[in-house]
């Protein structure tokens, strides 16, 4: 029997691939509305239509089609924004969280809706890369490609040449059943030192300063691929523009 469709259905099956079409993730991504990821839950959920449609998985959108998330009318390709924004101590990385005094997403005021690509936790401050570019976001927040995190972080113990080996040298973390990878570990004061990271374990190195019985007062992210934290102050940001921008692309595309 014919397979068949409602008139107007949006319908993977019916719609060849042309220069004009693409796919409804990637469309809300572009966007600026979240990350493919994302976008691929809201589709699956059923909250966004196209010409008034609940849209299949995989459907592509044309120009003159349109869409909408939970009923509201989407553009399509924003401007794309990226930035340096200098987390403080107390945000939250979120976008929606009751509980929480202070959201990422309300500090920091800027014209186009961006987002958190990898997060910070509520008592870290630093560096965070913020951007409507939903492709960016998965290609830095996926641990497979191995971008570097650099951090300063002070412990309350004195470090130890033997505190140091431990960290470099990967770690079981018992508490959420994962291996740190191997990392590069400098001392830079009695209690302070620095540290690189490849991949992105919740409260990573929290939770191997806690394995070597040491205890963070603070952490501060400083640096996210090429992108330094420099001189910004808690709450501040900055556009990321011209070569260090190419730059970051180069890097996220592995190239």
């Amino acid at each position: 029997m014919k397979k068949t469709t409602k008139p107007g259905k949006p319908n993977r099956e019916m719609q060849a691939t042309t220069p004009e079409t693409v796919r409804l993730n990637k469309y809300l991504a572009q966007a600026g509305i979240c990350s493919r990821r994302e976008a691929d839950k809201l589709i699956d959920e059923g909250k966004v239509t196209v010409n008034g449609v609940i849209a299949d998985m995989g459907v592509k959108v044309r120009p003159q089609d349109t869409v909408c998330l939970n009923g509201k009318e989407i553009g399509g390709k924003a401007d794309t924004a990226v930035l340096a924004y200098y987390k403080p101590v107390g945000v939250v990385c979120t976008e929606k969280d009751k509980h929480a005094d202070r959201l990422v997403s309300e500090e920091l005021h800027f014209p186009t809706r961006v987002t958190y690509a990898g997060r910070l936790d509520k008592d870290s401050e630093g560096l965070l890369l913020m951007t409507n570019d939903g492709a960016l976001i998965d290609r830095l927040m996926r641990g497979a490609n191995r971008h570097e995190k650099e951090y300063v972080v002070k412990v309350k113990e004195e470090i130890t040449l033997d505190f140091l080996d431990k960290m470099c040298s990967g770690m079981y973390l018992k508490d959420i059943d994962a291996h740190a990878r191997p990392c590069k570990v400098k001392q830079e004061g009695k209690f302070t030192f620095r540290i690189i990271l490849t991949q992105g374990l919740n409260r990573q190195i929290r939770r191997m300063c806690e394995a070597c019985g040491y205890h963070v007062t603070s952490l501060k992210r400083v640096r996210v691929a090429n992108v330094l934290l420099d001189s910004l102050k808690p709450g501040e940001y900055r556009r990321i523009v011209g070569e260090e921008l190419s730059e970051l692309y180069r890097i996220a595309n592995g190239s």
